[in-house]
C-alpha cells in the first residue's frame, strides 16, 4: 500500500434519507483502485461496505456518514446512523430468511467496533493489510 493516507467521505444528499449502497460502494471502489490490493480484498472491503450501510438505511433511519480511509497497514470503514441501537448477532432460523450481515461484518473484518454519540453510533471495521493481501491467496 501507498506510504500516505487515502480517505474519502460521503455525506447524505440534502433531499436523501442517508448516504446509498451504490454511493458507498464506488467511492469505496474507487479509493481502494489506488492501492495494490487483490481483488478478492477489494471485494471483502466493499461486501462489509453494503452491508454496514444498508443496515444502517434498514434499521436506523438510513446513514449520516460514510468514511473510508486506507492508511499503509490498514484499510478503515466507518458508517455512522441515527440511532443509539447496537446490532445484534442473529441466530438461524430456517422460517427468517436473512438477518446474517451484522454476522458477515464480524466474519469478513479484522476488528468491529461500536461508539454511541449524540444522534447516534458509528460502526467502524478495520481491515489490515496482512488479511487482505492473505484473502487475496485463498
Amino acid at each position: 500500500m501507498e506510504d500516505r493516507a487515502l480517505s474519502s467521505r460521503l455525506l447524505p444528499e440534502p433531499e436523501g434519507a442517508g448516504v446509498s449502497c451504490e454511493r458507498a460502494r464506488a467511492t469505496a471502489r474507487a479509493l481502494l483502485a489506488r492501492i495494490h490490493l487483490p481483488r478478492a480484498g477489494v471485494d471483502d472491503v466493499v461486501t462489509v461496505v453494503s452491508e454496514l450501510v444498508s443496515n444502517a438505511e434498514r434499521h436506523a433511519g438510513g446513514a449520516t456518514a460514510f468514511t473510508i480511509t486506507v492508511r499503509p497497514a490498514f484499510v478503515t470503514v466507518e458508517v455512522s446512523d441515527r440511532t443509539a441501537h447496537l446490532p445484534e448477532l442473529q441466530t438461524w432460523t430456517p422460517d427468517r430468511p436473512g438477518g446474517f450481515g451484522w454476522r458477515l461484518v464480524h466474519d469478513i473484518a479484522d476488528t468491529v467496533q461500536v461508539r454511541t454519540h449524540d444522534g447516534g453510533k458509528t460502526i467502524t471495521a478495520t481491515f489490515t493489510e496482512k488479511q487482505l493481501q492473505a484473502t487475496g491467496n485463498s
